[in-house]
């Protein structure tokens, strides 16, 4: 069995790659927003039912890095939680 200094030492590297992560899915959003504003500007005064679903496409995409976002905060929230206990 592992002792408490070595799970909180496993708690931590994971959560170093969970920040790592996190850093990822902000440099995707900002991306991501640079592609919808690129999008828009290049497609504007377009009614076309293609050009819709890509912008709608790009805001679902955007909407589930931010859940993606907000599920590792609670991870980091949760683990910290944990590890205080310990």
């Amino acid at each position: 069995m592992a002792s408490v200094a070595e799970v909180k030492a496993a708690i931590d590297a994971a959560m170093l790659h969970v920040q790592e992560s996190q850093d990822a899915v902000r440099a995707a959003t900002e991306k991501l927003g640079e592609a919808q504003l690129s999008l828009a500007l290049a497609v504007e005064g377009s009614g076309h039912d293609s050009v819709g679903a890509a912008q709608a496409a790009l805001a679902q995409a955007a909407s589930e890095l931010d859940e993606c976002l907000c599920a590792t905060l609670t991870t980091v929230d949760q683990a910290q939680t944990y590890v205080a206990g310990l």
